[in-house]
């Protein structure tokens, strides 16, 4: 007999083996219909793998985020088992599980291609498959017969993928025709798989590497019922409305140049406002808490990044050395901001009755992604984080950090952000290679992150190597405004950085201690919280916040000189107002103003400035009635007061 340990903590007694498909069955024979997957001490198993040990299980269903990574991890072989089909010859790379459905990686035979036209087709061949219903069974194999397999099918990929592998590690995935190499999980079957989208097609190099063949990858996206898949589908056409590329070339905020570079945004007159504003808002938080400001180079000598530990684990990812005239004088655009601040913190003595100190800086970093892998502002070459590190004494670190997540709450509240989740990332045990300090370090750290989460109540999540190379973190994940989680906002603790920096303070007994660091950054980036909150907001900002919060349109150029008299005096209110004096129809221009988001439009004209009038349309609500000039100033600051007021309550 073996115990199975179920999440509530009761166990039940089977004959060895079970599987996790068995135990759903035997508590309820619907629980059994609707599971996908199980997590056997905490691994991600097939539902049929047999258990054949005493063992803590947690069954899956669709909407566990496991149970999803089941689904469409089958899904992926599915759609590598319907290209095989269509395009014999094929080999084949990794087709993963991603967020929202997977992709393949695929090299097609020489003079085939997969275009956007053809994935109805293959939408059409995969359908056929799962309809067939089919087993998909796991084997082990040995390393010798996994290369010998893959060899007779000529395809480099998989056999360079089983020669890093070590053997009694394989195995493979068979369903109908097609075999695969594969970890798992998988679905029982494919039966579960009835709606099929498939995305769009784009190239992407072998493993990311641009010295690399590039490949034909493939994006698609299943459900369990065609109910899901059409509210799927009009969630991601709201979400293409919202991109924020496009939003942002209409409201004129940022651009990219090839000849600057690419992955390097510019901002305009209009994104740097934005940018200012919310510079300015976290700016004046900070100084509520105890921050100090200071400012670091865009560079750095490598050697302090080797010291860091960055330069070991940037450094491939990062630009190209610096050689200056001087030999062997070698510098580094800095991937980094916190090697920086421990130099300043290393300045000057410190004693315990210093601490707290709590350096911020909105730093620009530079790290040298892949062309493939650049995407608007979500994902840059050169960024600018909301970044500080705070130095303290280990009574201090509890209550720092539980700060640390009050600044972010005020953040979250400010910019209307209502469902997160907090995810504490932790080192992988099996694989601590990766990571710089000791056992004793990390276990502590990461002991502070789960104790302040529980006592301020946040309902987590736990993701085993999720950890910063140098400490673990809590990291916040956001819902936006049609339900895609972000990454925004993160808190990490370190014991590593103040000992290779060798940084002390003088304790209560006149003794050296290392202080404690943590590392933060509310925002994340400024170029990708810019982005999630203009797809959050479709560019409708709270008007505290908007570049531009009111333009003036004079109905014809006979009233430009008026219009230009309503704007300064509300620009001498500290209202940010523009003036649009082209040449248009009133109806073109209010089209066009209301397409760049501005909060207020004001209709000016004879009657307007006979009577020093303004006649007022509110973004998405239409005609607002006429006011004087002095109303409609003391109406806008009054909306900006009462927002600012709330920002930091």
């Amino acid at each position: 007999m073996i115990n199975i340990t179920l999440p509530d903590g009761s166990i039940k007694q089977f004959e060895n083996p079970v599987t996790g498909y068995e135990i759903a069955r035997d508590i309820s024979p619907r629980l059994a219909k609707e599971v996908l997957a199980v997590s056997v001490d905490e691994e991600l198993w097939d539902l049929n793998r047999p258990i054949e040990s005493d063992s803590s299980i947690v069954l899956h269903k669709w909407d566990d985020k496991e149970g999803k990574h089941a689904f469409w991890h089958s899904s992926a072989h599915l759609m590598a088992e319907a290209i095989e089909a269509l395009y014999p010859g094929t080999k084949f790379g990794i087709g993963p599980a991603i967020e929202n459905g997977f992709y393949y990686d695929v090299d097609l035979p020489e003079g085939k291609v997969i275009a956007e036209k053809d994935l109805a087709v293959l939408e059409k061949k995969m359908l056929e498959l799962a309809r067939q219903k089919n087993n998909i069974e796991r084997r082990e194999i040995s390393k010798d017969d996994a290369l010998n397999l893959f060899k007779t099918k000529a395809d480099e990929y998989k056999i360079e993928l089983i020669s890093e592998l070590e053997d009694g590690t394989i195995s493979l995935y068979s369903q109908g025709g097609f075999t695969d190499l594969c970890r798992g999980p998988h679905l029982p079957n494919t039966a579960d798989i009835k709606a099929i989208k498939l995305l769009s097609v784009a190239g992407a190099y072998w493993r990311g590497d641009e010295k690399n063949k590039m490949l034909t990858r493939v994006y698609g996206i299943t459900f369990p019922k065609a109910k899901l898949l059409e509210e799927y589908l009009v969630l991601l056409e709201e979400a293409k409305k919202r991109d924020h590329r496009k939003i942002g070339r209409e409201m004129d905020l940022f651009t990219f140049s090839q000849d600057v570079g690419m992955g390097l945004p510019l901002w305009m007159p209009k994104g740097a406002q934005l940018r200012e504003q919310l510079e300015t808002f976290l700016k004046k938080v900070q100084k509520s808490f105890g921050y100090e400001q200071v400012m670091t180079p865009h560079i750095g000598d490598v050697r302090l990044y080797k010291t860091s530990g960055h330069y070991e684990k940037y450094g491939k990812d990062s630009f190209q050395v610096i050689n200056t005239p001087q030999e062997g004088e070698e510098y580094l655009l800095k991937p980094m901001n916190c090697p920086h601040h421990c130099e300043i913190y290393k300045a000057r003595p410190h004693s315990y009755k210093d601490l707290p100190l709590r350096y911020a800086e909105f730093g620009t970093v530079y790290r040298y992604e892949q062309s493939g892998e650049l995407h608007g502002l979500t994902r840059v070459r050169g960024f600018t984080q909301d970044d500080a590190h705070i130095f303290c004494t280990p009574d201090q670190l509890n209550g720092e950090f539980k700060k640390v997540i009050d600044i972010i709450f005020i953040i979250f509240k400010a910019l209307d952000f209502k469902e997160f989740t907090a995810q504490i990332s932790l080192r992988d045990p099996k694989n601590t290679e990766k990571y710089i300090g000791s056992d004793e370090n990390w276990e502590k750290a990461e002991r502070a992150i789960i104790e302040a989460a529980q006592e301020k109540g946040l309902n987590t999540v736990t993701e085993t190597g999720e950890a910063a190379f140098y400490g673990p973190k809590l990291d916040f994940m956001i819902k936006d405004a049609v339900g895609r989680s972000w990454q925004l906002g993160t808190i990490q603790v370190d014991y590593n950085l103040p000992e290779r920096f060798e940084l002390e303070y003088t304790g209560a007994d006149n003794q050296k201690h290392r202080p404690i660091m943590i590392h933060r950054a509310p925002f994340g980036s400024m170029e990708r919280f810019v982005a999630v909150l203009i797809e959050h907001t479709a560019g409708k900002f709270p008007l505290w916040l908007t570049p531009e919060q009111v333009v003036i349109l004079p109905i014809s150029e006979k009233f430009n000189e008026y219009a230009q008299k309503v704007s300064n005096k509300l620009n001498n209110c500290d209202i940010r107002t523009v003036v649009d004096d082209r040449n248009e129809k009133i109806g073109r221009k209010i089209r066009d103003n209301e397409l760049k988001r501005i909060p207020y439009l004001l209709i000016v004209g004879e009657k307007e400035a006979e009577t020093d009038t303004v006649s007022v349309r509110r973004q998405g609500q239409g005609d607002q009635g006429t006011m004087s000039i002095d109303e409609f100033a003391q109406t806008i600051e009054k909306e900006v007061k009462e927002q600012m007021t709330s920002l930091y309550v």
